[in-house]
């Protein structure tokens, strides 16, 4: 009855993938034509540090994010704590738990959000401003579930709230992020598939769009000045379809090497690979390395390196801090902490 029902999984997500994929290949890049762009903004200060080659590693909270099959992987109770220092004096703040139910699979929560400094309001009259400020912001909260249908096949869903904000206007939208995890008879080699962000279009709302309107220019007798609403349109979230290999080269009590390998197929660009890789060394000391991008043209993004530093205390709590640089070409670089609890 299982093999019937996880053979019934895969043909579906497969359908489910491939309509979309056929939607979203292009010869010509649509950059910069979604919504909500900060969605494709990497989670995960280890999965940062192996260049993004995370979607079959996926092993602690921010599976999340990468693939919620991946939950399954998380013994007992996990919370992570992370904040990235993004470009152009952006921070992003990333919280994510979950809870491992046995049998019953395993659940958890995110949540993302943006911290920037406020802005002048400028204008063609006064572009040294009006006095006011403004501040836009980012937020995204998720619960996630996951269960392993057998030993080695593991199938995962996040439902998500999105919302923009910007001054006095605001979008928001609804996602689902889905994933699978297979663990083949190929030496443990884990092979897993994701799409995130397959969700509604989100469409800015709000006073700013509230301008006084002159029907009839030609004329001085009619009335000038119409309350009327700017029309925005709508726009798509940036949907993304991640194929991924994990393997553990090397696996002893003392020494671990696992390399992972991810390919890419974004709505709003083109294909690309990410490859990275991890050494730890007696499970406390984890150095990982990557390269982003690879393949796609123009990118500023290219290697990334991480530290990571496990400590158990009292038994079953563990302590994880980790570390990861990435290279971001004229953007200069992007830093990422994170501290993770496990019990």
């Amino acid at each position: 009855m299982r093999a019937i029902t996880i053979k019934a999984v895969l043909i579906l997500l497969t359908f489910s993938f491939s309509v979309n994929a056929q939607e979203i290949v292009s010869n010509v890049s649509k950059k910069g034509t979604t919504a909500a762009p900060f969605l494709s903004i990497a989670q995960g200060t280890r999965a940062s540090g192996m260049g993004n080659a995370y979607v079959g590693v996926s092993d602690d909270p921010s599976a999340l994010f990468w693939n919620p099959a991946g939950l399954t992987k998380v013994p007992g109770t996990a919370v992570t704590f992370e904040r990235t220092n993004w470009i152009a004096d952006i921070n992003y703040n990333f919280f994510a738990a979950s809870y491992n139910l046995g049998n019953y699979g395993s659940i958890g929560v995110s949540f993302i959000s943006s911290e920037m400094d406020e802005m002048k309001v400028r204008t063609i009259e006064e572009p040294e401003g009006t006095g006011e400020t403004f501040k836009a912001n980012d937020v995204v909260i998720s619960l996630g579930y996951a269960i392993s249908l057998t030993e080695n096949f593991s199938i995962g869903f996040n439902p998500k709230f999105i919302q923009q904000s910007i001054w006095k206007m605001s979008a928001s939208a609804f996602a689902l992020d889905m994933g699978v995890t297979y663990v083949t008879p190929f030496d443990g080699i884990v092979l897993a598939m994701s799409i995130s962000n397959f969700g509604t279009k989100m469409k800015l709302d709000g006073t700013s769009s509230l301008v006084l309107y002159d029907p009839d220019q030609n004329s001085s007798g009619n009335n000038g000045n119409i309350p009327s609403y700017l029309q925005t349109d709508e726009w798509e979230l940036p949907l993304n379809f991640r194929v991924g290999l994990a393997y553990d080269l090397i696996k002893s009590d003392m020494h671990k090497f696992l390399i992972a390998v991810d390919a890419m197929h974004p709505s709003d660009d083109y294909e690309s690979v990410n490859i990275g890789g991890e050494y730890t060394f007696n499970d406390m000391i984890s150095l990982r390395g990557g390269m982003k991008s690879i393949f796609l043209q123009d990118s500023e993004e290219s290697f990334a390196v991480g530290v990571g530093i496990k400590q158990m205390l009292l038994g079953n709590l563990t302590f994880k801090i980790d570390y990861s640089y990435s290279d971001f070409g004229r953007l200069k670089d992007v830093q990422k902490f994170s501290l993770t609890i496990m019990f």
